[in-house]
C-alpha cells in the first residue's frame, strides 16, 4: 500500500513492534527542497548520510525506491503551463547519482505537475493536466466560461533513457455530471447518489481540481489521489484497461472509471454533513508494514484552523473491490477515523508518512519543518530546513541498499494457484489477506482474484504479483446460467421479473439486498416481485434455486 510499494525487513518488524513509544525509528529522512537540484538524505544526528545533485530542479516529489534509486517529479523547461507547482518531466538517478531516466511529459496541451508514485514494475504514475477549451467546456454543460485544465492520471513506462510509453491513463473528463443543463451531455438529477461522476459546475475554474497526491495500492489494484480545490480524497480502480477507464464498465470494481469512493465534502456531490477537509494534500494508504494498515490518510491543511494542519486517517467502507454508501447519503465515515493536530502550519504542500514501529513522520512543508512523532503524539525528532520542503519520507538502511525481489508471478492451475519462488509468502482473495495461507501453493475454495505478496532472501521488500482472476470448478456452472438469466425492467419503477426459460426450475428463492448488504425483501415460487415499497437506489438481486445460484445488479427508480 504502497508508495514505493512498500518496505522494510520482516526481523525488524517484529523487533520494532516490542520498542516502547519513545522510540526513534531507526532510518534516514529524504528531502529534496523545492526549486534546488539536490535530494538530501539525514540520519537520525542531523548529519547528511547521502545526497544526490542533479540536472533538472525539484517540481515536488522524491522517492526513493529498493536498492537506493531516487524518483524525483523534476522542472522541465518550456512548459506551456503556469502555476501550481507545474514538473514536466520525471528522472531516475541510481544511489550513485548516475541518471538513468529522463522523460518529459508536457506539450501545449497537457504537463505534469505536483506528485508522483513510483510503481515497483518499474512504471511511474503521474498527475497532468490537460487543456480544454472554452469550447469544449460549454459543451458538457458548464457553465463557467474560459478554457479548463481538467486532470488526468497515467501511467508511463520506461522505455529507454530519455523515453516511455503511457500504457494506461484516467481522466476525469470522462466521469462529469451536471444538473443545469437537461440538453446537454452528463446530465442528472440526483447528484447525491452519483458521487461517481465529478459535478463540472462545482467550483469550476482554469485549474479546477488540482489534484496534488497519487497512490497506488497493489493489494486492491486501486489509486488514490487528492484535490486541493475539491477539498476531497477519491479512489479509482486500476485493473481497467485505459479503455474501460474512459467507461462505466469494467475492472474488479465491474465500474470501469467510476469513482469508487471519495470523502472529505460532501457538498462536492450534493451531498449533506460536515467538510473536513479544508485544502488537502498527499492522500495515500497506510502500508501493511504500518499499524493501522489500509487506512486512508492525507494532510489537512486547514484541518484544525486557519493556522494549524493536520493529519487525518480514516478507515474507508470497503466492500470487496468497491465502497457501500447508502443512498441519498454522503459516504462513510462522516468524520476522521483519527487526527493528528500538526506542530505548526502549511498552507499548502505537505504530507505525512507511516512507519513500522507505530511512528509518523509529518512534513509541514510551508514551515520547512520535518519532526516524527511516536504513537503517543510526543515529538522524538525534529528539523528546520532552508527553503520549502514539499514532501518528507523515512527509508531504513535495509531498504536502501538492497534490490528488491522479482515481482512475483502466479500460474493457474486446475485446482491451485502457484507462486514464483520467494522467501515468504502471503495470498489474498478479492483484496482481504486469507490467514494462514502462507505458501508457494494456494488451493482456492471458490472464485476470486487472487494476489500474492512475497519477499526476498533479505526480507526487506515487499513485492506483490498482479491480481489474477480464479474460477473455482463448481462456481462454472454458476456463471454460466447466471448468462442466461434476465431480470427485467432495469432499472424498474417497482414491478420486477425474473426470466428463466425454466432453467431455474421451479422451486426458488429470491432475496433483495441493498448495498450494506442488509436483507430488504424475500419472496418464495416466485418470479415477480414488487419492489416500489423500497427507496431509489441500486439493489442486489441473489436468485437461489436447486439448479445454482444467480446474483443480478438491478436499478429502482420510481
Amino acid at each position: 500500500m504502497y508508495k514505493n510499494i512498500t518496505k522494510f525487513i520482516l526481523a525488524s518488524l517484529v523487533l520494532l513492534s516490542f520498542q516502547t513509544n519513545a522510540q526513534l525509528y531507526n532510518g534516514y529522512v529524504l528531502t529534496s527542497i523545492m526549486n534546488t537540484s539536490t535530494a538530501t538524505l539525514m540520519d537520525t544526528n542531523k548529519n547528511t548520510f547521502h545526497s544526490w545533485t542533479v540536472d533538472a530542479q525539484t517540481g515536488y516529489s522524491s522517492y526513493l525506491m529498493p536498492g537506493g534509486t531516487l524518483v524525483r517529479a523534476a522542472k522541465a523547461t518550456g512548459v506551456s503551463f503556469t502555476g501550481g507547482p507545474i514538473c514536466g518531466k520525471i528522472q531516475k538517478h541510481d544511489y550513485s547519482g548516475t541518471k538513468i531516466w529522463d522523460y518529459n511529459y508536457s506539450t501545449t496541451n497537457y504537463c505534469t505537475h505536483h506528485d508522483i508514485c513510483p510503481m515497483a514494475n518499474g512504471n511511474v504514475l503521474v498527475i497532468a493536466y490537460e487543456r480544454k477549451t472554452a469550447a469544449e467546456v460549454a459543451a458538457v454543460g458548464c457553465t463557467f466560461t474560459g478554457e479548463m485544465w481538467p486532470d488526468k492520471i497515467v501511467e508511463i513506462q520506461p522505455t529507454g533513457a530519455t523515453t516511455g510509453t503511457v500504457v494506461w491513463e484516467w481522466h476525469a473528463w470522462d466521469h462529469l455530471m451536471q444538473n443545469t443543463d437537461a440538453a446537454k451531455p452528463h446530465y442528472v438529477t440526483n447528484m447525491v447518489d452519483s458521487p461517481q461522476y465529478l459535478n463540472i459546475n462545482y467550483k469550476a475554474t482554469k485549474d479546477w481540481m488540482h489534484m496534488n497526491g497519487v497512490d497506488y495500492n497493489p493489494i486492491l489494484d486501486q489509486i488514490a489521489f487528492s484535490s486541493h480545490n475539491l477539498n476531497e480524497w477519491y479512489i479509482i480502480d486500476h485493473s481497467t484497461t485505459t479503455a474501460e477507464a474512459a467507461s462505466n464498465t469494467g475492472g474488479n470494481s465491474g465500474k470501469g472509471g467510476q469513482i469508487l469512493f471519495r470523502w472529505g465534502n460532501p457538498a462536492a456531490y450534493g451531498a449533506t454533513g460536515t467538510a473536513i477537509l479544508n485544502v488537502t494534500h498527499d492522500a495515500h494508504w497506510i502500508p501493511e508494514t504500518a499499524p493501522n494498515a489500509g487506512r486512508l490518510v492525507g494532510f489537512n491543511n486547514k484541518g484544525v484552523s486557519a493556522s494549524q494542519s493536520s493529519v487525518d486517517q480514516i478507515i474507508t467502507p470497503i466492500n470487496g473491490y468497491t465502497y457501500t454508501k447508502a443512498v441519498g447519503a454522503a459516504f462513510d465515515p462522516v468524520t476522521y477515523t483519527s487526527r493528528h493536530a500538526c506542530s505548526g502550519y502549511s498552507s499548502n504542500m505537505g504530507n505525512s508518512y507511516q512507519l513500522p514501529n507505530g511512528n509518523q513522520l509529518v512534513c509541514v512543508a510551508t514551515q520547512s519543518k520535518v519532526y516524527e512523532i511516536n504513537s503517543a503524539g510526543t515529538t522524538v525528532w525534529t528539523n528546520t530546513f532552508t527553503g520549502s520542503v514539499p514532501q518528507a519520507f523515512k527509508y531504513d538502511s535495509c531498504y536502501i541498499f538492497n534490490a528488491p525481489p522479482a515481482i512475483p508471478v502466479i500460474t493457474v492451475g486446475s485446482a491451485s494457484l502457484i507462486s514464483t519462488s520467494a522467501s515468504t509468502y502471503q495470498w489474498y482473495q478479492n483484496g482481504v489477506l486469507i490467514t494462514g495461507a502462507t505458501n508457494m501453493t494456494y488451493t482456492p475454495s471458490s472464485s476470486g482474484v487472487f494476489v500474492v505478496r512475497i519477499t526476498g532472501p533479505t526480507g526487506c521488500v515487499y513485492e506483490y504479483s498482479k491480481g489474477v482472476q480464479y474460477v473455482f470448478p463448481d462456481a462454472v456452472s454458476d456463471i454460466a446460467l447466471s448468462a442466461k438469466i434476465i431480470v427485467y425492467p432495469n432499472p424498474t419503477t417497482g414491478i420486477l421479473h425474473i426470466e428463466d426459460n425454466n432453467l431455474l426450475g421451479k422451486s426458488i428463492d429470491v432475496s433483495v439486498y441493498d448495498m450494506l448488504g442488509h436483507l430488504v425483501l424475500k419472496s418464495v415460487d416466485s418470479k415477480t416481485m414488487d419492489l416500489s415499497g423500497l427507496s431509489n437506489g441500486t439493489y442486489s438481486v441473489m436468485i437461489y434455486s436447486e439448479k445454482g445460484a444467480v446474483s443480478k445488479k438491478i436499478e429502482l427508480n420510481k
